[in-house]
C-alpha cells in the first residue's frame, strides 16, 4: 500500500510537457500503484462492549415487534412478509422477533465484489475493506470563481472525471450532483451514461422511479456485454450498487421499494439506509438513534432477501444531529459518531457490510468550519470499519452543494487515511534498524541508506498543503488552500484523457438511451 499512498496526489490524466508518449507512460506508471479498494490493517474501535450492544439489539428487535415498520403502496413486499410470518395489518409490518435478522443472516452475503468496467477498478465491499465514493445528491454546486449556482450536466460530467483521476478515490459515485438543466423524466440516462463514459470505476444506478432503475440494469447489461453473465452462476455480476433511503421513522416508500426490487432481481446491490436527523426523526439520544436504524435497515435487508435471496445488501446508516433552536441538521459533532461507531459493530455482529461517515459539514464554503466538521466525522469513518464510504468528497452546506475546491481538499483527506488505515509496516525495512545501526548516537539519518531507499515513500505527501518558508510562500502569491485547490481542478480538468471504451458497447448504451427519451414528453417532469 506505501507506495499507492505516495501516489495518491498524482491524477491519473496527462500532464503538460514531454510529448505524449511521455504523458501516456507517466498515466501508466501512476496507474500501476493506484488500489482499487483499502484493505485495512489497524483494528476497529469500539465504543460499546457486549453488553451494550446486545440492548441495542434487542431494542431493535422489540420496534420490529411492537411498533412496525410502514411498508406503504406496496402489496407485493406485504405479501412477502406475510408469507415470512410477519403479523400485517393495512400497511404496518410487525416482525416476530429474530425474524429480520435470520432473513439476513441466512442468504446475504457477508462481502461481494461490485464489478467495473475495467477489471482492476473493480471493489470488494465488506469485510476488512474500505471503498471512498464521492458526495451524493447536492442540487447545487460551488467553486471559488462563480460561486453557488445550481448545477448543470456539465458539472456532473466534470466531478465524474475529477472523481477518475482522484487514486484516493475508489468509487464514481452516483447523483454526484443533481444536473438540473436537464428534464427531470431523462436525467437518469446521462448521469449513468456519464460513468459509463467518463470513468472505468464502479458506478451507482438510478433510485428516484422503478422505471429508472430498469434503465440502469439494462444500460449496464449493454455496457458490460458478454462480462455481465457470471459464468459459473449463470446469474447476472454485481455491476452497480444502489442508495435505497428508509423514510424515517419507520417507513419504506413505494418509490424506493420499487428501486429496490429492479436491482433485488437483477442481483445489483442496495444499500439500506434510514436518513435520519436525530431529535426529528429519531430520538435525541445515541442509543435510541441506533436501535431505530438498525430495526430500520434490518426490515429492508430482510425484504431485499425476500425478492431475491442472495442479493447483495449493505447496511446503511446516516445519523446527523440537529440544532436544537433552528432545528437546522450539524455535522461533525460527537453524537453522530457514536452513533457511526456503535452501528458499525451491529453490522459485524449481523455479518454485512456496513456503509456511512463522508467528509460531512454544514459549512457553506470550503473554510475553516468544513475542514473541522467533516475531519471530525471522516476519523470516526475510518476508524470504525465503515465498508463503504459515501460523501467522501464535495460534501458542503449539509448536502445542498458540490463544491470544487471542497472536493479537491477531501481527496487529500481521503489519500491521508489510506496511510493511517495502512498501519504500522513490521517489515524488515519498516523497523529500519539498518539505518539505526548505520547512523548511530549524534548524527542524523538524512544521509544514510535506509533513507535513501525511502525517501519518496516515507511520508504522505499533499498535493495541496503548503509547508514552505513564510518567504517562498508570499514569492509565490500567498495562496490559502482554497486558492491552491482552485487551481488543481481546473489543471486536473485540463489534463483529463477519456479512458477506453469499447465502442460496440458505447453505441448499445447510447443507441438504448436514444430510443428510451424518445418515448418520454418532452416536459420536465
Amino acid at each position: 500500500m506505501s507506495d499507492a499512498q505516495t501516489e495518491i496526489q498524482a491524477p491519473r490524466g496527462k500532464r503538460a510537457g514531454g510529448g505524449r508518449e511521455a504523458k501516456r507512460a507517466a498515466r501508466s506508471a501512476r496507474s500501476s500503484s493506484f488500489v482499487p479498494y483499502i484493505t485495512r490493517k489497524i483494528p476497529y474501535y469500539e465504543v460499546l462492549d457486549e453488553e451494550g450492544l446486545q440492548i441495542i439489539e434487542r431494542n431493535a428487535d422489540t420496534i420490529l415487534e411492537e411498533t412496525g415498520i410502514d411498508f406503504r403502496d406496496d402489496a407485493e413486499a406485504l405479501a412477502l412478509f406475510r408469507a415470512a410470518g410477519a403479523d400485517i395489518k393495512g400497511e404496518r409490518v410487525r416482525f416476530p422477533r429474530g425474524l429480520c435478522r435470520s432473513l439476513v443472516q441466512a442468504t446475504a452475503p457477508r462481502e461481494f465484489t461490485q464489478h467495473a468496467r475495467n477489471p482492476a477498478h473493480s471493489v470488494l465491499i465488506g469485510g476488512k475493506h474500505t471503498v471512498f465514493a464521492p458526495a451524493y445528491g447536492s442540487p447545487f454546486v460551488r467553486d471559488l470563481d462563480r460561486g453557488r449556482r445550481y448545477a448543470t450536466i456539465e458539472d456532473f460530467q466534470n466531478f465524474v472525471k475529477l472523481t477518475y483521476m482522484a487514486n484516493a478515490l475508489h468509487h464514481s459515485g452516483g447523483t454526484i450532483c443533481e444536473p438540473v438543466d436537464l428534464p427531470v423524466n431523462k436525467r437518469h440516462f446521462d448521469m449513468v451514461y456519464a460513468h459509463m463514459k467518463f470513468t472505468d470505476k464502479p458506478y451507482m444506478g438510478s433510485v428516484t422511479h422503478p422505471e429508472r432503475a430498469r434503465d440502469t440494469v439494462e444500460m449496464t447489461r449493454l455496457l458490460f456485454g458478454d462480462d455481465y453473465l457470471d459464468p459459473l452462476t449463470g446469474k447476472p455480476k454485481t455491476c452497480v450498487i444502489n442508495l435505497i433511503n428508509a423514510n424515517s421513522p419507520m417507513t419504506f416508500d413505494e418509490t424506493m421499494l420499487g428501486a429496490a426490487k429492479v436491482y433485488a432481481r437483477a442481483n445489483q446491490a442496495t444499500i439500506i439506509t434510514p436518513f435520519i436527523l436525530a431529535g426529528a426523526m429519531s430520538p435525541v439520544t445515541v442509543a435510541g438513534t441506533a436501535a431505530q436504524t438498525l430495526a430500520e435497515s434490518l426490515a429492508g435487508m430482510a425484504f431485499v432477501q425476500l425478492v431475491n435471496p442472495g442479493a447483495p445488501v449493505v447496511m446503511g446508516s446516516f445519523a446527523s444531529s440537529i440544532s436544537m433552536q433552528s432545528g437546522a441538521p450539524t455535522f461533525g459533532t460527537p453524537e453522530p459518531a457514536l452513533v457511526l461507531y456503535v452501528m458499525a459493530a451491529l453490522a459485524r455482529r449481523l455479518g454485512v457490510p456496513f456503509r456511512s461517515g463522508g467528509g460531512l459539514c454544514g459549512s457553506k464554503i470550503s473554510d475553516a468550519q468544513a475542514a473541522s466538521e467533516s475531519a471530525n466525522t471522516m476519523l470516526p469513518t475510518c476508524l470504525g470499519g465503515v465498508n463503504f464510504v459515501l460523501h467522501t468528497a464535495g460534501w458542503l452546506e449539509g448536502g445542498l452543494s458540490m463544491g470544487y475546491e471542497k472536493f479537491i481538499m477531501d481527496v487529500d483527506q481521503a489519500g491521508m487515511m489510506h496511510t493511517l488505515l495502512g498501519g504500522v509496516d513490521l517489515s524488515e525495512n519498516g523497523q529500519a534498524m539498518d539505518a539505526i545501526r548505520e547512523v548511530g548516537p549524534g548524527k542524523h539519518f538524512l544521509g544514510c541508506a535506509h533513507t535513501q531507499a525511502n525517501f519518496e515513500s516515507a511520508f504522505y505527501r499533499s498535493p495541496i498543503t503548503d509547508n514552505n518558508s513564510f518567504e517562498q510562500w508570499e514569492a509565490e502569491g500567498s495562496r490559502d488552500l482554497t486558492a491552491r485547490a482552485n487551481a488543481s481542478w481546473k489543471k486536473q480538468l485540463a489534463e483529463y484523457e477519456l479512458p477506453p471504451m469499447d465502442p460496440a458497447a458505447d453505441e448499445a448504451v447510447l443507441d438504448y438511451m436514444n430510443r428510451r427519451k424518445a418515448s418520454f414528453p418532452d416536459s420536465n417532469v
